[in-house]
């Protein structure tokens, strides 16, 4: 089965993403589990059949106003057979394996393949819906990526296809990502840019996933999980790779015996608090003509209120020197840094890892970027945002 016609043609792709049940296969366009009504006036499933036209893969108007269906015939609430699309035409094997047990024919101009198939739907579905009101062929089924070899994805985006920005997520693919430390806001990060369409996501860290591990990051680690002790590069590695390709796992921190891992990616993002190692890290990456993302936060128990800042440092070839004061390696495990105490501040390490990505995307033409901000700063208290920018 391919996807491509579905992808590259509007008309599949609105089916598809109004939740029809499609397959392409043979030059025939399938359309499943199309409630009906049968002669005992039991509501079942059937499919809807079409010959497809396509140039390049991409469908043409259809020309055809013929239909199969596979299933018994479909009847109105009563139990009588639409005559008004029946055709005295008898079973088919269409190929490809693909049966048709009845052919039927609703002669109009349709205009595209939406248009042809949800015509017939409603003339079948809508017998059904009178003996139950719950019936319908939009049953959103999961979409697997099948033989898509182009998708890193293992069901397919169709958060993308529904909003029609294809095109604008397709600008980060072929790229390969690195992720340095995997604590709160790494690990959100890696949650966002694992829904991305880059190529390879290298994540590094050498510590454990703990306990308080699980109250600053996403989604929710069982107790049995946290037993167990392992990789934080392990532990979010399994959750991505049920949805992605691609994921490459570093179970330890980036130092002089490994940072030459760091040669073959395209971006990184910083998310360390270890002042010595990122020296050496940023100086690598600059040498390299590398760009990176450095994150972090400050944040204070004054009163018995946290207060702080949270920041975004981007550095390109074009921002370096600019980039450079705003890069922190001071050491945060002081006892006077709450971040470091494990309060639980998930709300600003998503916040964190949320503009660090955005600004990302602006620089590879995703978002609209009009100021090319180079540094930015959230201020917990007033909730400003400061940002130091090239325009």
């Amino acid at each position: 089965m391919s996807r491509r016609p579905i992808a590259l043609s509007p008309d599949l792709l609105r089916l598809q993403n109004e939740g029809y049940d499609l397959e392409v296969r043979g030059g025939y366009l399938l359309v499943r589990d199309v409630p009906f009504v049968a002669e005992d006036r039991i509501v079942k499933r059937g499919i809807l059949i079409s010959k497809l036209e396509l140039s390049n893969d991409r469908t043409n108007r259809p020309q055809d106003h013929v239909a199969y269906w596979t299933g018994e015939h479909p009847c109105h609430s009563d139990g009588r057979r639409i005559t008004a699309i029946h055709n005295p035409s008898g079973p088919q094997d269409l190929g490809n394996s693909i049966r048709a047990d009845f052919t039927f024919s609703a002669k109009a101009a349709y205009r595209d393949y939406h248009h042809k198939m949800t015509t017939y739907i409603g003339r079948i579905t809508g017998e059904a819906t009178k003996i139950n009101s719950e019936a319908t062929a939009q049953t959103f089924p999961v979409i697997t990526a099948g033989d898509d070899e182009d998708s890193v994805f293992k069901y397919i985006d169709t958060a993308t296809s529904r909003a029609g920005i294809g095109a604008v997520n397709e600008k980060l693919v072929g790229q390969k990502v690195g992720i340095l430390g995997l604590g709160g806001t790494g690990s959100y990060i890696l949650d966002l840019v694992a829904k991305s369409h880059v190529t390879a996501i290298h994540i590094f860290d050498g510590d454990i996933f703990s306990q308080h591990n699980a109250f600053r990051a996403p989604g929710a680690a069982s107790p049995e999980q946290i037993a167990t002790r392992p990789q934080k590069v392990t532990h979010f590695a399994a959750i991505y790779e049920i949805m992605r390709h691609g994921i490459t796992v570093h179970d330890t921190y980036v130092d002089e015996a490994n940072i030459d891992a760091l040669d073959n990616l395209d971006f990184v993002f910083i998310c360390l608090d270890r002042g010595v190692e990122k020296q050496k890290i940023v100086q690598r990456l600059t040498a390299n003509g590398i760009p990176f993302i450095d994150v972090g936060m400050g944040v204070e128990l004054i009163d018995g209120q946290l207060t702080g800042i949270i920041r975004v440092t981007t550095s390109t070839p074009d921002t370096r020197d600019l980039a450079a004061p705003h890069v922190s390696y001071a050491d945060d495990y002081s006892g006077e840094n709450q971040y470091a105490s494990n309060i639980q501040i998930a709300e600003l390490n998503a916040l964190n890892a949320a503009l660090a990505v955005l600004r990302w995307k602006k620089l590879y033409g995703l978002y609209h970027d009009t100021r090319k901000q180079y540094y930015q700063g959230f201020s917990i208290a007033s909730g400003e945002i400061v940002s130091e920018h090239l325009e």
